[in-house]
């Protein structure tokens, strides 16, 4: 009897029980393409222009491929396809494993993202440089034809004086012509032929003018001066 119950443990102990086994402790060793992940550094990008740009809007901005940037098309389908590599990335790194196709993939999406994002910036940008210009080539188109108004100005106020000058030779000229003619109407009035005293007539408006315009103004038929400032 002991011989066959000790057979009958063993065997009993010897057969498959269903039981849970819980892990509370991760995998210690780490991956080495993670390392070398986290190791990674975010370098400066070099944006070069192509020869063919001259403005210098284009100079500026750098404008990127537009088939580097997905459409609003297949934006929904990148959104799910990064979430689908987001868990698997996950369930790998929990098991202490990375998989370098996902992490390529993860990059890729990420690449496009901030390439659009890079473009609508640069899109903004390149409309504000525009606009600048635009107000930048009106600001001196204003100024050009200020400078001109101010020139043309100048240039006529520096005629002013001697313009005045010559007025004022020609006005006293005139004036004694003026005065040289009525002295002659006089003494043709007065001491001149009776077939030529009822044709002549003294300049009265014209004497009075110029009188006035020398200094002279006629009152009670005699001449008095009158001072000028």
């Amino acid at each position: 009897m002991g011989s066959s119950e000790s057979t009958l443990s063993t065997s009993q102990s010897q057969e498959p029980v269903d039981k849970i086994t819980i892990v509370s402790e991760r995998v210690e060793d780490v991956d080495p393409l993670f390392e070398r992940l986290k190791s990674l550094k975010i370098a400066t990008p070099i944006l070069t222009s192509s020869p063919v740009k001259n403005s210098l809007t284009d100079i500026i901005m750098w404008k990127s491929s537009s088939s580097s940037v997905p459409g609003p098309v297949l934006l929904p389908l990148l959104l799910l396809r990064r979430r689908f590599l987001l868990w698997s990335l996950f369930l790998t790194s929990c098991r202490g494993t990375l998989n370098p196709e996902v992490l390529l993939e993860l990059f890729s999406i990420y690449h496009d993202c901030k390439a659009k994002k890079i473009s609508q910036r640069q899109g903004e940008m390149e409309n504000k440089i525009e606009v600048a210009d635009a107000l930048a080539v009106k600001v001196l188109q204003h100024f050009n034809f200020s400078v001109s108004i101010m020139r043309t100005t100048a240039y006529h106020l520096f005629e002013v004086q001697p313009l005045q000058v010559e007025v004022g030779e020609l006005k006293g000229r005139l004036t004694e012509v003026i005065n040289s003619c009525d002295e002659l109407c006089k003494r043709i009035a007065t001491e001149g032929p009776e077939s030529l005293r009822s044709s002549v007539k003294p300049f009265a408006g014209t004497t009075d003018v110029g009188a006035t315009s020398r200094g002279y103004a006629l009152q009670d038929g005699s001449k008095r001066k009158i001072p000028t400032a």
